[in-house]
């Protein structure tokens, strides 16, 4: 049975009014969320949120920085200490990954930054920035080893690794607009993008014995 609000501990607070907001924002968006919308579904004052996240912005930041940013930490730490081809890793946790965001609370976070963005430029900046940015730099030096190691020809790939994310937005985008009409398996259809894509730019080894009188 969970605790009472009042006698849940302090330090439990940030992560309930986080899940809060990120409840909120998906409810009502950015813009048309309040302060208090939040304080009222986490359970505490108004005041004792201000005590946490000083301004709505905060908050997002926060939200972000619970759901998303340790999912990209994990995806570059596992990147730089693998062991496994650039390949086996693309078609293996990598696809993992990227099969789970349009069912994550990113599929919300990405709603709202399409949405919403442009009238939000240094929220959009600041998610570039601590995400997006993280993620393609970690996914250009997979790549780039990939080409190192003889694996991968040079390609557009290495300049853009967001084409190997691309099928993931639209996958969110797909979802949200047209999944009542008809629904797109997210599954498969990023791991047959994902896999065209190594396929096109794998290098081409001769068989075996080829070209051997």
């Amino acid at each position: 049975m969970a605790k009472p609000r009042f006698r849940r501990r302090k330090e439990d607070r940030p992560q309930e009014i986080t899940e809060a907001a990120l409840a909120a924002f998906a409810e009502k968006g950015y813009a048309a969320t309040r302060v208090t919308d939040v304080a009222r579904r986490a359970g505490v004052s108004k005041g004792l949120l201000y005590l946490y996240f000083r301004t709505k912005e905060e908050l997002f930041k926060a939200v972000i920085k619970s759901f998303i940013s340790p999912q990209i930490e994990a995806l570059r730490r596992e990147i730089e200490g693998t062991r496994l081809s650039a390949e086996d890793y693309l078609r293996g946790p990598f696809l993992d990954f990227a099969k789970k965001v349009p069912k994550s609370p990113a599929r919300i976070l990405l709603r709202l930054m399409v949405a919403e963005g442009q009238k939000h430029p240094d929220l959009t900046g600041w998610y570039h920035e601590q995400v997006v940015a993280q993620g393609l730099a970690a996914l250009r030096s997979l790549i780039e080893r990939g080409v190192k190691n003889g694996e991968f020809r040079r390609t557009a790939l290495e300049e853009f690794p967001q084409i190997i994310v691309s099928p993931v937005l639209f996958a969110v985008i797909w979802s949200l607009v047209f999944d009542r009409h008809n629904k797109l398996e997210t599954d498969r259809f990023i791991e047959a993008h994902v896999g065209l894509i190594l396929d096109a730019i794998k290098t081409k080894h001769p068989e075996k014995g080829a070209g051997t009188a």
